[in-house]
């Protein structure tokens, strides 16, 4: 077997169809969509629309909820950024959780120096947050509640709708990075509260660099300030000449979502030949609601970059992709209690409609050989199997 790529959390193969679909855009009906005083102006232009409401049937919402922008970093820069400022008269404090990405916290870091006061909600040691803590840190000053969906590391799922019921009932913005949920388990806006929403095509095989962020409509609107300024694309909300072909993708990937694929097979296949052929091998958050694609695993005393060294032909990951330079342990697994080595012995396995159980029996063979490998030159493994640590 040449390549196995089980990386999926990070992006994923862009689908066939959503490919030849976004063909034309690059080659013929090359228009731009804000050019509607002529044939291939207007043509762009509806595709671009045609999109938008393939987006918000995928959410259950109004098309005209739906703004595009190039992906989550941007939406969230937008949202945290601009509600900050947009809300100073009514408050300076933000919520948001300690294992968010790092989208995220680099923008709370970012907003603090210039007022905003951020709580950091802990999570359990399958890292989901207490509500009970989290009702006890809203404030008179909370303007925004900013809680991911799904982690993008372990999978784990938060209330997010029981988050949005308490955001609704103390009048306190909620939003959502669902970047890792859409697209893997159904999500319907008409029956959970969220008031900010924001996507990726890339996570559920789209194209790069092109995401979607879901704005509520409601009596009072909310105020976000345009993070691009340009000219009146998005209703003035987010300048820049439209990408159409990657907007035609978006929309595509988002009317191709089946939720009957069942990829939790492939990712319990793969958990059960692991804790079978691999010695102390353990699966992180197996008890708790999860992406039915996620997995991330320890196995004791092998750090997860030395294993990938020797896995050339898999492709998995220590942690989030944004933050694979970082020689720190995963900020995720430490907040869930984890310690250093523990975080260090971890990897992320991801996977897609793509994976084959053939690609996971080759996997498993290549990940217990190396293991043998490492722990046969680890004076630390040695050690722990006499029992002297």
């Amino acid at each position: 077997m040449d390549y196995c790529y089980f990386d999926n959390n990070a992006t994923s193969k862009i689908d066939g169809d959503v490919f030849e679909a976004m063909l034309p855009y690059l080659k013929d009906a090359y228009g731009n969509a804000s050019s509607v005083q002529h044939k291939m102006g207007r043509q762009a232009n509806h595709a671009v629309e045609k999109a938008r409401i393939q987006v918000a049937e995928l959410l259950n919402a109004n098309p005209k909820e739906i703004y595009f922008t190039s992906g989550a970093t941007e939406s969230i820069n937008t949202v945290i950024k601009g509600i900050s400022k947009a809300y100073q008269s009514k408050g300076n404090h933000i919520i948001t959780s300690s294992i968010e990405h790092k989208a995220v916290l680099s923008c709370c870091d970012a907003v603090v120096k210039d007022g905003m006061e951020v709580s950091y909600l802990p999570v359990n040691k399958l890292g989901v947050i207490d509500l009970e803590v989290f009702k006890e840190s809203i404030r008179e000053q909370t303007v925004l509640v900013s809680i991911m969906a799904a982690n993008n590391e372990t999978g784990v799922l938060q209330p997010i709708q029981e988050i949005a019921r308490i955001c609704q009932e103390r009048d306190v913005l909620f939003f959502c990075d669902a970047t890792q949920w859409i697209g893997k388990i159904p999500l319907d806006l008409s029956q959970i509260p969220i008031d900010i929403l924001c996507l990726s095509a890339h996570k559920m095989h789209g194209p790069k660099g092109i995401g979607a962020l879901f704005i509520r409509r409601k009596s009072k609107p909310i105020q976000i300030p345009s993070l691009i300024i340009g000219g009146n694309q998005e209703g003035g909300f987010r300048g820049g000449t439209y990408p159409v072909h990657q907007i035609v993708g978006l929309g595509e990937a988002a009317a191709r979502v089946n939720f009957n694929l069942e990829t939790s097979d492939i990712r319990d296949y793969f958990e059960k030949r692991l804790i079978e052929e691999i010695e102390e091998a353990e699966i992180r958050t197996l008890n708790t609601d999860r992406l039915p694609n996620t997995s991330n695993i320890h196995i004791k005393y092998v750090r997860g970059s030395e294993l990938m060294t020797k896995l050339p032909n898999i492709a998995i990951s220590s942690g989030s992709a944004c933050v694979s330079g970082s020689r720190d342990p995963s900020h995720v697994l430490k907040a869930m209690g984890y310690t250093d080595e523990e975080a260090f012995c971890s990897l992320r396995f991801s996977f897609s409609k793509y994976n084959t159980k053939a690609e996971i029996d080759y996997a498993i063979q290549e990940i217990k050989t190396a293991t043998a490998n490492i722990r046969q030159h680890s004076p630390v493994w040695e050690m722990y199997k006499e029992g002297l640590i």
